[in-house]
């Protein structure tokens, strides 16, 4: 990267930043605030690489649960598809009776059978490719299948949730588009949508230091999966991730940092 490079994307971010703090950080804002009732005990993630980078999401989560959420029982299923968009992914198929979900591994690897005719998934989050609801071609895609698939998740008895995507590494102005584009798909389907875009912002904006980003410049490093699960936690269970000893063996300080970030941003995002 450029001298000049550097010092744009430096800009964009404190820019961003500023309009972040200001609450003027685009026009479209969410109408739904949460998932409505107790804390979920089933969530399946339906997405991509960004979800199955650093041991996946509902890993992540899971451990942050354990500890914050004290004896609180919460399965994970990832569902992903390497370079995916939300219209290759067969939604329908996900709640098939007799297929995933259908048993855990719980304790010393052992195999627990989930009771049967139980509901299989309470929360389904769901993100589209890397560029896919800003892209010209892509966009009119993102929002059929967001519509399609949030219809059937409802049909299941479960509550369609989205997941805002990050910015390139190397194009901060993907945030407030890919933000707004999120927020409008969430807003028209009634569905919750996890910020976790914009929290990228905001850290690289507070400490650029924590590089959230592998070489490619696309894909989460760890501190970077770490942020996109203390984001969702926050989202979804509506409490605080600050304070968590669980670091994914980030350093605590960093640790720290990012779960402050995803509380503030969640918090001034939803309106909570």
């Amino acid at each position: 990267m450029t001298v000049r490079s550097l010092f744009n994307h430096a800009l964009g971010a404190a820019t961003l930043f500023c309009s972040l703090n200001t609450g003027a950080f685009g026009e479209v804002k969410p109408t739904v605030k949460e998932t409505g009732g107790a804390a979920p005990a089933s969530v399946i993630y339906i997405g991509n690489s960004f979800f199955y980078y650093n041991n996946g999401l509902h890993s992540l989560v899971g451990n942050m649960v354990s500890e914050g959420l004290k004896g609180h029982k919460l399965r994970g299923s990832l569902v992903t598809i390497g370079g995916s968009g939300l219209d290759w992914h067969d939604v329908e198929s996900y709640f098939r009776p007799n297929g995933i979900g259908k048993y855990s591994f719980v304790g010393n690897n052992e195999v627990v059978f989930n009771p049967a005719g139980s509901k299989l998934f309470e929360v389904a989050v769901m993100m589209d490719c890397s560029q896919c609801p800003v892209h010209p071609t892509l966009k009119a895609v993102f929002n059929e299948y967001a519509k399609k698939h949030s219809d059937t998740v409802r049909k299941h008895g479960a509550i369609p949730v989205f997941f805002m995507s990050w910015a390139y590494q190397d194009a901060p102005d993907m945030t407030q588009t890919l933000a707004d584009a999120y927020t409008i798909a969430g807003n028209a389907n009634k569905a919750l949508v996890i910020p976790a875009g914009l929290a990228f912002a905001r850290s690289i904006a507070q400490r650029p230091d924590v590089n959230l980003y592998v070489s490619d410049k696309r894909h989460p490093s760890p501190e970077g999966s770490y942020l996109a699960a203390v984001t969702t936690y926050a989202t979804l269970f509506n409490k605080s991730p600050v304070g968590l000893k669980f670091s994914a063996g980030l350093k605590p300080e960093v640790a720290a940092h990012l779960q402050q970030v995803a509380w503030d941003t969640t918090q001034q995002y939803l309106g909570r």
